[in-house]
């Protein structure tokens, strides 16, 4: 696809679901309220079609993260033991219907890795590249939880060049009481916030 008036390709978009997992959704070990409602909402957004170039999910997936993992977490830095790799808990979470991803993008096996940009997929290869090799430059960020890991994916989408908005209503907090607070640091970042309604 080519612009009609200057015959330079146009960049492709593409849909960034993070980190939608068992143990960020209720019954796990660090559950986000209203985590199995946005898995299934992702899932019924992209059945109807939203026309992505491309759809890329992301995961934590934990080895030996060091201090992330606390027994006496303070949910700010420190945190239960989630999504160890192996376990159900680091599985996509399965009203997560949609499972026709372009890439799935596993990240902080040794540390926090809250950005879906520190991650690899099973070729080793990172978001960015796999983003850019597939001409991508723009990109919806959706998933939980809105504070933390989708809004550092779309810190990082939009340091790198991408032209980033984040889903709102297709994402998780894990205190709602900061969202607004989240929102306005995105703006300040030169991210759209909206909906997947565009309202």
């Amino acid at each position: 696809m080519t612009d009609p008036d200057f015959g330079a390709p146009l960049g492709k978009r593409a849909l960034i679901v993070v980190d939608v997992q068992n143990d960020f959704c209720e019954g796990g070990s660090l559950a986000v309220a209203g985590g199995a409602k946005v898995a299934a909402d992702i899932s019924a957004y992209l059945a109807a079609g939203p026309g992505y170039d491309l759809v890329v999910a992301t995961r934590d997936a934990h080895v030996d993260p060091g201090s992330h993992f606390s027994a006496t977490p303070d949910f700010v830095d420190s945190w239960p033991p989630h999504c160890v790799v192996g376990t159900p808990g680091q599985e996509l979470h399965p009203n997560l219907a949609f499972r026709d991803f372009d890439g799935v993008f596993d990240k902080g096996a040794h540390e926090a890795a809250y950005s879906g940009f520190e991650g690899s997929n099973a070729e080793g290869r990172g978001l960015d590249e796999f983003l850019a090799e597939s001409g991508v430059t723009d990109v919806d960020v959706c998933g939980i939880a809105t504070d933390y890991c989708v809004r550092a994916t779309a810190e990082d989408a939009a340091m790198l060049g991408y032209v980033t908005t984040v889903l709102t209503d297709l994402t998780a907090a894990v205190a709602p009481e900061r969202v607004e607070a989240t929102y306005e640091a995105l703006a300040d970042s030169g991210i759209a916030v909206t909906t997947s309604r565009g309202a």
